[in-house]
């Protein structure tokens, strides 16, 4: 039996304070795992920075690793767990901004990034598009991230599936009026592919934003073993057996009828 236990923070970063932000996600990730041990933290989108920071994004924008990986990754290493949150972050050419969600290693190694896929609205004035999907190892399993607004678009989640993901982990920033659509895409993604998602979606208010929260974890018949429906800081902790994807898939022959490769390439480039 393959058990993990899983924690999402439901966070509201100070906007345009990203070190008083790292340092409120330090001292979540020592709550957190000083009460027991944890092996994979989530965080919500641009955790770091806020949401509508502006061109300010590109004062913020710090390539990975960078520093703020550094000091997130000692808090890795410390609780020996995995750390997922999200930041802007730079390519080489530094005009060129991503709407990042960063996963960390519990030895404080960087496992990799991804770059937001599904911009909306006025993000796509200070982002680039991401390109691909991957899926990351890990010691207990496969691990695939989404950020915000790529819920809303099925193959996102399908792709990660099969390649074998067995826990999708949402970094979020969505906002109301749309809580019932946040609540049926987390459970659509997690039945649709048998997978376990770990959601952690902001709170608190922006000038043109106000953020609601209800942060979960699904298995992947969606059940709920964790969730935070208050609009106010705080975490969930479930403990969840991954045996139950490999269950799942069997039960309802969910890949047995696998997508033309052509198909599936296409999803990749999306």
């Amino acid at each position: 039996m393959r058990e993990i236990t899983i924690a999402v923070v439901q966070f509201q970063p100070t906007l345009n304070e990203p070190d008083e932000n790292i340092r409120r996600m330090s001292d979540f990730i020592n709550k957190i795992c000083t009460e027991q041990p944890v092996d994979l933290v989530v965080f919500p989108e641009l955790t770091t920075t806020g949401h509508e920071c502006g061109l300010r994004f590109t004062d913020y924008a710090e390539t990975v690793p960078g520093p703020t990986v550094s000091r997130i990754a000692k808090d890795a290493a410390q609780y020996n767990t995995h750390v997922v949150f999200g930041m802007v972050s730079k390519a080489k050419v530094e005009s060129v901004l991503y709407n990042t969600a960063v996963v960390i290693g519990p030895d404080g190694e960087l496992i990799g990034s991804y770059g937001k896929v599904h911009l909306k609205g006025e993000e796509r004035l200070a982002f680039r598009n991401g390109f691909r999907f991957p899926v990351f190892e890990t010691e207990w399993g496969n691990l695939g991230v989404l950020v915000g607004w790529d819920m809303a678009f099925p193959e996102a989640a399908r792709s990660l599936a099969l390649d074998g993901a067995d826990v999708v982990a949402v970094c979020a920033n969505w906002e109301l009026p749309h809580q019932d659509e946040w609540r049926a895409y987390c459970v659509a993604r997690a039945c649709e592919n048998s997978v376990f998602v770990a959601a952690a979606n902001r709170v608190g208010e922006e000038p043109s934003y106000q953020f609601f929260g209800d942060s979960m974890v699904l298995s992947p018949r969606g059940e709920r073993y964790t969730g935070l429906e208050d609009n106010a800081e705080g975490y969930g902790i479930a403990r969840i057996n991954l045996d139950l994807v490999r269950q799942a898939r069997e039960e309802f022959q969910l890949f047995q009828c696998r997508q033309p490769l052509a198909y599936r390439n296409v999803v990749r480039k999306y």
